[in-house]
């Protein structure tokens, strides 16, 4: 039996969900299971090219509709960063395809952090997070920007303080977890991790087209998806399809945004010489959304991101660096109009049926990220601008 639980916050009643959200189905157990139509299909992605009948790697599901929607409001509620001015979706807002168009996303000091924030599309699929893939459960790359100085700055004796001081919170989690006494950080991660893992691209046109209705994608985006996943270009060679990434570390020699230091990326994390200057392989799912591209924004448009492929091997590596570029980094010496098909067939990869709802209010009672939000970092950025050509840079 469905059982509906409220609290009264400062503003509405808190109910967390008894169903799970769309595409997923409740098993016995209680939880949340994932259903789509790649299931159906055998043939293993991470291989090759990848065909358009290629099966899903395995998926992290499991939670129960109570943990998914108390991570939800915990998504959005500021109340987890330092000073109650940032929440995860103040960098991963789903209208912006859980990014935040922004070169490089603006922590609670005002100033930008080193690198931009990429999509949380389908990570429920993926084993590495980050760009630099230092993490590899959500649980523990949820803790990154929590606890990093430059991004939320909150520290976990705070986070667990406000958390358990607030009324509501401990009504909802003593709801999704009843043998507890107080709220730790395992559950806090693990309720981000749940709604996170809720996030599924997996219904747009290049999706309907996969499983059989061919005629939803026009002739030019057939054409530039088979320029895609042609041996000319190879851009399916890592980009593989159905996630459109095969979650793997790539050195490609993409230019840092000027004045930037040269970022080593992966090479910290695997202490590793050859990974000097690698980033993890972003997925394409909703692509359209989330410019400007690249690790650190350095590309505003996806023409010029298609075109960097086709302007010579290692061309923007600083000279000082000595890199060692992946193989599938080489000429192929794409017309200008083989790149506009490829855009063009990258624009059937946008699908936001599932987007979730975002909360009117949170158990905090601190505002949710809104146009008010933005508009005051957009006049930080401008103040911060001016302040440089004032000060002559």
């Amino acid at each position: 039996m469905n059982v509906s639980f409220q609290v009264m916050g400062k503003k509405t009643d808190f109910i967390l969900k008894s169903d799970c959200p769309p595409s997923f189905e409740k098993s016995a157990d209680g939880t949340c299971r994932l259903v789509n139509l790649y299931q159906f299909y055998n043939s293993v992605q991470g291989r090759g090219v990848g065909g358009t009948q290629t099966a899903l790697p395995k998926h992290r599901d499991g939670f129960t509709p109570a943990e998914i929607d108390l991570g939800r409001y915990l998504f959005f509620d500021p109340l987890l960063s330092k000073d109650g001015s940032l929440s995860c979706a103040s960098c991963h807002q789903p209208d912006k395809g859980f990014s935040d168009q922004r070169d490089r996303s603006i922590g609670v000091s005002g100033e930008k952090v080193s690198r931009s924030a990429p999509t949380l599309w389908n990570v429920a699929f993926l084993d590495k997070f980050f760009w630099d893939a230092r993490a590899t459960t959500l649980e523990e790359q949820a803790i990154g920007p929590l606890f990093d100085p430059k991004e939320m700055g909150n520290n976990p004796a705070n986070l667990l303080q406000d958390i358990n001081a607030n009324r509501v919170y401990r009504a909802l989690f003593k709801r999704v977890y009843p043998q507890s006494t107080n709220i730790s950080l395992v559950q806090i991660t693990r309720a981000l991790s749940a709604f996170q893992s809720s996030l599924i691209s997996l219904n747009s046109r290049y999706d309907r087209y996969a499983h059989g209705a061919h005629h939803v994608l026009s002739d030019r985006e057939i054409a530039g998806m088979n320029v895609f996943r042609s041996f000319v270009a190879r851009c399916a060679e890592c980009h593989q399809p159905p996630l459109f990434t095969n979650n793997q570390v790539a050195v490609i020699g993409t230019p840092e945004p000027e004045g930037m230091p040269f970022d080593a990326g992966a090479e910290i994390t695997f202490n590793a010489k050859k990974l000097r200057g690698g980033f993890k392989v972003p997925t394409l799912r909703n692509i359209t959304k989330t410019a400007p591209y690249m690790h650190s924004g350095g590309f505003d448009n996806l023409f010029d991101s298609v075109e960097f492929y086709t302007k010579g091997r290692g061309h923007a590596v600083p000279e000082e660096e000595s890199l060692q570029l992946h193989w599938h980094i080489w000429e192929p010496n794409l017309t200008k109009e083989e790149i506009q098909l490829i855009v063009e067939f990258l624009g059937t990869l946008t699908d936001e049926s599932l987007s979730p709802a975002i909360p009117t209010s949170v158990p905090s009672g601190l505002p949710v990220v809104d146009q008010q939000y933005q508009q005051q970092l957009t006049m930080t950025e401008q103040n911060n601008k001016n302040s440089a050509i004032g000060n002559g840079e």
